[in-house]
Order: C-alpha cells, then sequence, then structure tokens
C-alpha cells in the first residue's frame, strides 16, 4: 500500500481509541462485532442483515428471484422442498438440498423485507432448534430408503448441517434471535466430542473437504461469546478437513485433470483464509494467491472460475462450468476479502458474479443450466465431451436438469453480493469494496448513524456516486473514513467530492481511505476508466473484456420450450429450454488488432442511451462493443458444442474476409463465442 500521509495515521489512532469497544480483545474492533483476541483482527466487517439495500438494476433482480423459484421452491420443487423434507420434521430429503435454499431464501427475504418469504423461512428455522437433542445433536436422524430423487440416507453427515449453521447465522445477523447462541454453542460441544470418534469424513467426504464453512462459523460464535473450548474445535475441524494449504502449496491438483470436484475447489478456497485467522501463517495467504497463479494456465476460465464438468479439466472453452461451483466462489471470495481487504479478491468477486450468475439462470429465474460453455453456440440434448454429462441435459435450462443441487444451491448468490458490497471497518468508518446500485444505513465515528446512496450502472459504467446524509437530522457533519476500492484493472481512477477533483492516494488494485468531515449532501464520485483490452486463454484464444465484464459474440437466440422424454424417474424433470441460432460464429480475430497501443482503434465502445431496468438480456445490452472478425472456413460445430480448432496457429490461410462483429456482455449472452481464435 501506498503511504497514507502523517493526517490518516494521526486521525487513525484518535479513531481507535474513541472508546472501549474497539478492543479486539472483546471482540470489537470499531462500531462492530469484529474478531476477538487471540483470532487476527480483521480490516472489514460484514454489516447486519437489512443494513443494505440494492437499488437499481439489483433490486430488480432480486426481486426477480423472489417471483421466481427462490421465492417458490416449495412449489416448484415441492417434492424436496415441501412438507416432506426431513428439516421440517418429515421423512423426505433429509441431506443439502433443503438447506441450501434456506441459505439463499433467508438473506432475500431479510433484505427485501418481505414478510411472505420470511414467514416460509421461519419453519425451517423452529423445526431446526427444536430438533436439537441433549447432547447437542441437530437435524434429521433417520436413514430411510431411497425414493427416485429424494435423498433419505446420510441423516448424521456433518456436511448439511454445515450448511443450516450459515443458515443460522444470517438468522441471527437478521433477527438477533438470542436462542441461536446456546443453540450453535451446544452443537459445538457436541462436535468437539464426537468429531474425534466420527471425523468430518466419516459418513461422506463432502464434509472434509468442505470444512471451512464449519470452522467459519466456529469462529463466528466465538467472537460472540469467547468460550475457550471454539478455538480448541477450530484447531480439530481444521486438521481434519482437507489440507487445502498444502494442495495449493505443495500438489499438484490444480494441474491435472480430474482431481477435485469443481464445487469442492470453490469452497475449499476460504479455508486457508478463515483459518488464517486463528493460525496466522502467512503461508495461509500465499496458498490461495499460489492456487490463483497456477490456475490461470491450466484449469482457468476468463469468467474468474475454471472448467469443471463436475470434475476439474484443463480450461477448454468448449468443457462445462457448474452453476454451484460460481455461488459458492462468490461466497468463498467474499470471505476472503472481508479477513484479508486484499482488493484481489473483490475483483474476483465481481469477475464471477458480473458475468457467470445473468447468464446461467433465466432472467425471470424460473430455470437455470447446470453447465454453462465460454463457448456455447447451441443449448440442446448433445452428449457433450463432460465429464459426468447427466444423460445429456447438462447443459439445458431447466429446473432439475442435469443434477438439482444446483437448483436448491443457487439462491446464495445474489443475496450475499448485496451483503457485502459494503463493510464497516476497523477505523470505525465504512467501506464500499464490490460496486453496485444500493444504499446503506450504518454506523461510523462513535455510533453515528450514516446513510450512503449509491448510484451507478456499473459494472457497465464507469462513474460510481455516493451521496451522504445522516439519519439523525440533528447532525451536520461527522468526521470517519470512507475507505474505496481501486478495481486491478484501472490505472487512472479519479475521485471527485461535490464535482471537485481531489487529491488522493487512489492507486490501481489498492484502497483508498477518504478521512475528513463529511457534511450532509455530500456527494462523492469515483470515476473507474474503463479501457478495452485483450487477455489469453485457452490456446491461447484471445478474450475481449472492459471493466469487470469480458464481451461476447452477439447472436440471434430462438428459445423453444419442450417435453423431456427419457427422463429416467423424472430425475431430470418434465421440460426444458432449447436455443438454438442461425447465425455465424466461427470467427477468428487479428492478432495485430488486439496489441495494446492500438486496441481501441479497432474496438469501437457503444453505450445504450439509458441502462435498463434489468439490463441482462440481448435486446437490452447496455454497451456493445463493435469490431472486425474473420471466419475461419475449417472451424464447425461438433456433438453440439464449436468443434476443436487450433485456437492459435502461425499459418492462417483458412479464413475469409473480414466482416464486421458485435460484442455485448457475456452476461447478456445465452449463445456465444467468447475465446476466439487468432490468426495474423
Amino acid at each position: 500500500m501506498k503511504k497514507l500521509g502523517f493526517l490518516f495515521l494521526l486521525v487513525f489512532t484518535v479513531l481507535a481509541s474513541v472508546s472501549a469497544r474497539t478492543s479486539p480483545a472483546n471482540g470489537f474492533s470499531g462500531n462492530y462485532l469484529n474478531n476477538r483476541a487471540p483470532l487476527l483482527t480483521k480490516p472489514y466487517v460484514e454489516l447486519p442483515i437489512g443494513a443494505i439495500q440494492p437499488e437499481g438494476w439489483l433490486e430488480e433482480q432480486l426481486l426477480r428471484m423472489a417471483k421466481g423459484m427462490t421465492g417458490q421452491m416449495d412449489s416448484v420443487y415441492e417434492e424436496v422442498m415441501g412438507e416432506r423434507n426431513g428439516w421440517l420434521g418429515g421423512d423426505g430429503d433429509v441431506w443439502e438440498r433443503g438447506p441450501y435454499w434456506i441459505d439463499g431464501l433467508l438473506p432475500l427475504a431479510y433484505i427485501l423485507n418481505d414478510k411472505a418469504l420470511i414467514e416460509k423461512v421461519q419453519p425451517w428455522i423452529e423445526w431446526t432448534l427444536a430438533s436439537q437433542k441433549p447432547n447437542g445433536y441437530f437435524g434429521p436422524d433417520t436413514d430411510r430408503p431411497d425414493e427416485p430423487g429424494l435423498q433419505r440416507g446420510n441423516s448424521h453427515d456433518w456436511w448439511p448441517k454445515m450448511v443450516m449453521l450459515k443458515v443460522m447465522q444470517q438468522y441471527y445477523s437478521a433477527t438477533g434471535d438470542e436462542r441461536v447462541i446456546p443453540f450453535l454453542t451446544a452443537y459445538f460441544k457436541y462436535q468437539l466430542q464426537e468429531l474425534p470418534k466420527s471425523p468430518l469424513g466419516n459418513w461422506t467426504f463432502w464434509g472434509e473437504q468442505r470444512g471451512g464453512d464449519n470452522l467459519m462459523v466456529v469462529y463466528w460464535l466465538y467472537n460472540i461469546t469467547g468460550e475457550p473450548f471454539l478455538l480448541e474445535l477450530g484447531e480439530l475441524m481444521h486438521k481434519q478437513t482437507l489440507n487445502w494449504t498444502d494442495i495449493f502449496l505443495n500438489q499438484d491438483h490444480l494441474k491435472r485433470q480430474h482431481s477435485l470436484h469443481c464445487v469442492n475447489l470453490a469452497q475449499g478456497f476460504k479455508e486457508p483464509v478463515i483459518y488464517y485467522q486463528q493460525n496466522k501463517d502467512a503461508k495461509q495467504i500465499q496458498a490461495v494467491k499460489k492456487a490463483i497463479a497456477d490456475m490461470r494456465n491450466t484449469i482457468a476460465f476468463p469468467t474468474g472460475l475454471w472448467a469443471g464438468d463436475e470434475l476439474l479439466r484443463f480450461g477448454n472453452p468448449n468443457l462445462g462450468s457448474e452453476l454451484c461451483t460460481a455461488v459458492e466462489m462468490m461466497f468463498s471470495l467474499e470471505k476472503m476479502l472481508e479477513i484479508t481487504g486484499d482488493v484481489q479478491w473483490a475483483d474476483h468477486l465481481e469477475r464471477v458474479a458480473y458475468n457467470v450468475l445473468p447468464t446461467q439462470i433465466t432472467d425471470d429465474f424460473s430455470a437455470r443450466q447446470y453447465y454453462h460453455q465460454i463457448n456455447q453456440i447451441v443449448v440442446d440434448r448433445h452428449w457433450r465431451d463432460f465429464s459426468t454429462p447427466h444423460d445429456d441435459t447438462d447443459n439445458l435450462f431447466g429446473v432439475l436438469t442435469g443434477y438439482p443441487c444446483c437448483t436448491s444451491n443457487m439462491h446464495q448468490g445474489w443475496p450475499k453480493l448485496v451483503q457485502n458490497l459494503w463493510y464497516a471497518t476497523a477505523d470505525n468508518g465504512i467501506a464500499a469494496l464490490v460496486y453496485a446500485p444500493s444504499h446503506v444505513t450504518a454506523e461510523v465515528a462513535d455510533g453515528i448513524a450514516v446513510r450512503i446512496t449509491e448510484e451507478t450502472t456499473y459494472p457497465f459504467e464507469e462513474s460510481v456516486d455516493f451521496k451522504i446524509s445522516f439519519v439523525d437530522k440533528k447532525v451536520k457533519k461527522m468526521f470517519f473514513p470512507f475507505h474505496l476500492r481501486v478495481p486491478s484493472w484501472c490505472k487512472q481512477p479519479v475521485v471527485r467530492l461535490n464535482g471537485e477533483i481531489v487529491s488522493t492516494d487512489a492507486f490501481q488494485g489498492e484502497i483508498v481511505r477518504i478521512n475528513r468531515e463529511w457534511e450532509q449532501g455530500d456527494k462523492l464520485t469515483l470515476e473507474l476508466p474503463m479501457p478495452i483490452a485483450a487477455s489469453y486463454w485457452f490456446d491461447h484464444a484471445a478474450v475481449i473484456e472492459r471493466g469487470p465484464l469480458i464481451y461476447s459474440l452477439k447472436m440471434n437466440e430462438k428459445w423453444e420450450k419442450k417435453e423431456l422424454t427419457a427422463k429416467k424417474d423424472g430425475r431430470y424433470g418434465n421440460w426444458f429450454y432449447q436455443v438454438t441460432s442461425d447465425s455465424p460464429w466461427n470467427y477468428a480475430l487479428t492478432i495485430a488488432q488486439l496489441k495494446p497501443d492500438v486496441i481501441d482503434r479497432h474496438f469501437k465502445v457503444e453505450k445504450a442511451v439509458e441502462v435498463a431496468r434489468y439490463p441482462w438480456t440481448l435486446e437490452d445490452a447496455p454497451v456493445t462493443i463493435k469490431g472486425k472478425g474473420r471466419p475461419v472456413l475449417t472451424w464447425e460445430a461438433y456433438r453440439g458444442s464449436a468443434g476443436s480448432i487450433p485456437f492459435y496457429t502461425q499459418q492462417g490461410e483458412d479464413m475469409g474476409p473480414e466482416v464486421e462483429i458485435e460484442l455485448i456482455p457475456f452476461g447478456c449472452t445465452t449463445l456465444r463465442i467468447t475465446e476466439f481464435p487468432v490468426r495474423n
């Protein structure tokens, strides 16, 4: 970090001693609960659910979730989410799917303050609390014979309870219900007693590989109660969890195919950073950074994810990426950002959220795609080159096509992103680290409530406006730090206060802290110029980028709803959407036009006059990039995908004449070419 100057250091010293609450020894640092000693003090602290409210296109996104599957899973997927579910006391599904749904429905319900959705959540909470036994165990406890489409075994498995632990933590954040604390305390005492006999991997390997989710809630409870046994449990839990730190630092899993499950990797990413709070060993942070660097030239996709259908694959753009991977990686990145304050994780989070989520779920939240492809020229029933093809239903849009875990788990993505747009800071300030239209109400300075409205059409536009007001109208001004992230892709940020440029240490890929006495009605503007750039991926394929978004070839799309035949006892649902196109797609880009010093001459940005309330569509794409491409005459479809081709070759005689092509944000497309061949 660049030097912040003597004034900031002096101010920070004063703020750090404002009140006894700022001592990390009792769990507070600033106005909100931070890590309690001996855990590492976090630079940023998550705000209570409801403190951050979406606006603009993001509000519309959540409203569509409420009207769509997220709000209606108990009827859309009644056989699992209805009253027979074991987490409601029924004789049906007892494993992960019910808790998965509530893990997204609960924050959505409380963010929107939707009473009908809150009423749907509450029976799951009440049954879970009431299910606790005298020894601390909670949840379903009876295994029953299989039924088609239901998971009725492994009721004692640690893994589904980890999801419910996250639910209970969020429920406490939203309501302050005091029953949660003794409930979790009793369960963690049970775990400390039972894990030596029945470790995390005892029933299934999922708990062993996803133990970081459990560990996270153990530390959260410790910060509230300070009970020493929780730190003992934390050490035991880390030892029983798959050693992600060693995998990332010393093993070759990310450099060979089929080594890991794609979603386990997404959840495992945060475990070294979660544990870093207790052991404070720098190798935990080095591990996750090395993992990202190693993936970049092996399994990585330009969306911030990786080829994983379901097993890890090298990053061929024809291979699949599972929807659960997206939402779980987002959650991992959110926790990593809060604990480290590292801009890299905020950049990565936006990359996943603003590219993958809009395209892998339908606009009305009525269907989702189990795997999406970076280069996706048709959505239909072809037996593609996936490692786990689920009877050729994986890239169809449906309720249950592919596998139902994503139907249950996809709901956490957008609500938890809202929860991580803003943070309280350890220096009694406020931080905007991920950008989207929203407003926040939070305490700053010595408990003064401030409301900041973020007006923007980011990630499409470069400007983000923050309007400051105080909840107590008697307060006219107040001194507090305001933290802003400068993305790593932005080289020349500009900060304005009430229209005037402010001289700040705003540098690429860092946090800028503005320490001043803020007045009622102040307007802070962050300008983040988004240059066009080319990055290179599988076999040196080119991807066009602008800001946090990647851009894809715009293709005509014909959507048709079809009956699903050969259903195998209904496991894939009764219907699906097929998407086809009559557009040519087999274009290459000319490498000379992609060079950094000339790319903006050959690719031109055109912006819509107004960004639509829901911008993630082919018709309402807010930004179009126009350029030139040349058809590759030998590039043809194969088994429903864009066929194999040398994306880079020194002999480019297989091309037709140059034509104009249009690129739009990846999230606005269903059919697309994103990784382009390059030719001389």
